[in-house]
């Protein structure tokens, strides 16, 4: 049953001349914190907080009928009120809005509700159709509630090497003693409710395409009609003498979180890379381990994909918490005694104490279970796809950091690019397709890094950026940052400069560019909210 008017309210919350078009107010009505916009004269109304992690939304991007989140990106149909871009997995409550003698009205139920669960099938007995999904990372499931939502009413299976259900992975080096409740993305009641299987600790071996089955390590195996490699990427190790030793650590699951957690207290960590995963462990064991050094082959940290300034912005930022570090060096040897490390040494010499070792150099796509199979993997062993996410296999698809798939806002170049938003765009698109809903991936790359309670935001594809153009400050730790390849902002980067890098993205995905006057001017009118 539906609301009664009784439990309904409805207010005046502001008067229609206070908002004009590609305008959005924030008011609340009972309680409800609802974001009201206009656009094309009409007026809209939707939950006022990002599903995903709460985020005030009136603090985000409106273009046209889209707002997008400041934090980190994802978008909503203002009028729909339909997630349209990730992450997170739910749509924002709709409310009823009414303009009479140049009054706003909005009508709100008793009940507050910040989430709305998109309308999902479950199994239909007797359809005989198997989709399987390999990996329980967020394009699998993605794809299996995208599924759902379109009335797939065969069998889905996810299949993951993993001990837990899906979780939000992002948050292990974040927050890495968090509860294992706090970060699952569905409770196993959800999954069940809507019929999605979840096979844990279970692996992968092989892959034969041509009978249409997956084999697993427990010598099992499964027929499937359709079938998603979503396995994301692994850890590399460290290859050096020493490496092998118990107290090495990769951070790979929740277990791995939370162990390395338990070990660092009070004792000596070392962590070898510095890019996003290095970065964050550092930050996070700052104030939790008795001293962490960190170990990295270029410069400044981050380097490569934010470039030397904001680097060396972030290695002061750990350096006044007393994070050490030990840059353009590299591990020569791990010592240690009875299987466990006890000292790193350094090519240069140098040699520093460890009871922990985390490292972070980077990945490797999780593809080696289709050797000898016909799919098609690059030189670096990414599955590749077309922009549909399907492999050169009919029903073979692909989805998330093992995927190579072209890059609409960089003319389809191929690449691979391993972050959470994209993986969940890539699900919904390999579930549309597999539904024969020709759907093509357009999606504007989007991700986020913390630091110490500050988030560093970033939208676009910057490799191969020729110059970086600033905003703001970088020394005073708020700035925003445009990637330039010849004339183009192919990237942007912030710190405290909400919402810029989301207007930023908005405008990547309606296609425009960001033009040389925009970008050289002191005003950042363009980029910011009106």
């Amino acid at each position: 049953m539906g609301p009664t008017q009784c439990d309904e309210v409805t207010e005046v919350v502001c008067l229609e001349s206070d908002l004009q078009d590609g305008q959005m107010k924030e008011v609340e009505v009972n309680h409800h914190k609802i974001v009201l916009v206009r656009n094309e004269g009409k007026f809209s109304a939707v939950g006022g907080l990002c599903t995903h992690y709460g985020a005030p939304l009136i603090k985000g991007a409106l273009v046209g009928n889209r707002v997008r989140c400041p934090w980190h990106g994802a978008c909503f149909n203002t009028t729909t009120g339909d997630i349209e871009e990730y992450p997170g997995l739910d749509s924002l409550p709709t409310y009823k809005v009414k303009v009479e003698d140049g009054k706003v009205y909005v009508t709100a139920g008793k009940q507050t509700l910040t989430k709305r669960v998109k309308e999902m099938s479950c199994r239909v007995p007797g359809v005989c159709h198997t989709v399987l999904l390999i990996g329980g990372g967020p394009a699998s499931l993605q794809c299996a509630e995208t599924l759902r939502q379109n009335n797939y009413g065969g069998r889905i299976i996810i299949v993951t090497k993993d001990e837990q259900l899906p979780l939000d992975k992002t948050k292990l080096s974040k927050a890495m003693n968090i509860e294992v409740e706090k970060i699952l993305l569905r409770p196993s009641d959800f999954l069940q409710q809507h019929g999605i299987e979840v096979l844990k600790e279970k692996e992968v071996v092989s892959v034969n395409t041509e009978a249409k089955t997956v084999a697993f390590n427990d010598g099992t195996s499964q027929h499937y009609d359709q079938l998603l490699i979503s396995t994301g990427a692994r850890a590399r190790a460290m290859q050096c003498p020493g490496a092998e030793m118990e107290n090495v650590k990769l951070l790979e699951s929740y277990k791995d979180a939370a162990g390395i957690y338990q070990m660092s207290l009070g004792k000596k960590a070392v962590i070898i890379g510095t890019s996003f995963i290095g970065m964050e462990v550092a930050a996070y064991l700052s104030d939790k381990a008795a001293s962490v050094a960190v170990v990295g082959k270029s410069k400044f940290p981050y380097q490569f994909s934010l470039g030397p300034d904001i680097g060396k912005m972030t290695m002061k930022m750990l350096e006044e918490k007393n994070v050490k570090f030990y840059m353009s060096s590299d591990v020569a040897e791990m010592r240690g005694v009875k299987g466990r490390v006890k000292e790193i040494v350094l090519q240069n010499g140098d040699v520093l104490p460890a009871d922990v070792v985390i490292v972070g150099i980077g990945v490797i796509p999780n593809s080696h279970f289709l050797k000898g199979s016909a799919v098609e993997v690059d030189s670096r062993n990414a599955v590749v796809v077309d922009k549909f996410m399907k492999t050169n296999i009919p029903d073979v698809f692909a989805a998330g950091d093992v995927a190579s798939f072209p890059l609409c806002i960089r003319e389809d170049k191929r690449v691979q690019i391993g972050h959470w938003q994209l993986a969940q765009a890539h699900g919904r698109v390999a579930a549309l397709n597999m539904l024969n809903k020709q759907t093509e991936l357009n999606s504007v790359p989007f991700f986020w890094t913390v630091l110490l309670g500050k988030s560093i935001r970033y939208t676009g594809y910057g490799e191969g950026y020729t110059d970086i153009v600033f905003k703001g400050n970088v020394d005073e730790r708020k700035f925003l940052a445009f990637y330039m390849k010849g004339d183009d902002v192919v990237a942007a980067a912030s710190l405290n400069f909400d919402p810029a890098v989301a207007k930023v993205a908005e405008i990547m995905a309606t296609g425009k560019k960001i033009t040389k006057s925009q970008r050289q001017s002191n005003s950042t009118s363009f980029i910011q909210n009106n």
